[in-house]
């Protein structure tokens, strides 16, 4: 579980908590300083880090030519880095990490939305937060390297929890409030949305 203090102080503000912390129990670690390292399709074994230092130092010595994910978000190390030397060891604090892992998927999930014509339903939402997680998990969405395109901006209609047994948020003041219906398993849906009328998409 994440801190609700490190949420708050450090997650992208434009992503719900519930959100984050889904977020990160999907692709993230409990470990700030893990490192999965991927070559060719394979996990390579890397030592285990003691420190945020050597934490690096295995990223450095690692990253060209395959992939390193790192920390709390398991970001993708060397996104827009042309040297191995400019990776900082802030990669692996906490609340840095956190920071710079929900603002890319923020992002990420404003490029599924734009896929999907930006819908305002909540309903709409969990297949969307599948979508953007499989897309952090493989780093492509419809062809398209998600780490490296652009923003295209907007906001996402989120909803509290992409998915809770119980029927009753509590709302920020914290009262209660009853959403219209219950959110639903990804299981229980059938096809959800009709693609084809989407316009102009590839």
């Amino acid at each position: 579980m994440l801190d609700a203090a490190l949420i708050k102080e450090c997650a992208d503000p434009s992503l719900k908590p519930a959100i984050v912390e889904q977020f990160v129990q999907a692709v993230g670690s409990d470990d700030p300083l893990a490192i999965m390292v991927k070559s060719g399709g394979r996990l390579i074994l890397v030592p285990k880090p003691r420190t945020p230092e050597e934490a690096i130092e295995i990223v450095r010595e690692n990253i060209g030519g395959s992939i390193v994910r790192v920390g709390l978000t398991q970001i993708p190390a060397g996104i827009g880095v042309k040297d191995a030397s400019e990776l900082k060891v802030d990669l692996v604090d906490p609340c840095v990490n956190l920071r710079m892992g929900t603002a890319m998927f923020a992002k990420i999930l404003r490029i599924v939305a734009k896929w999907y014509g930006n819908p305002t339903s909540e309903e709409v939402f969990p297949q969307l937060f599948d979508d953007a997680v499989h897309a952090w998990r493989t780093g492509k969405f419809e062809g398209e390297s998600v780490f490296q395109a652009e923003d295209p901006g907007g906001t996402v209609v989120q909803r509290s929890a992409v998915e809770s047994d119980d029927a009753t948020e509590v709302a920020d003041d914290g009262s209660a409030e009853t959403p219209d219906e219950a959110p639903m398993k990804p299981d229980d849906a059938g096809i959800r949305i009709d693609l084809t009328r989407i316009g102009g998409q590839k």
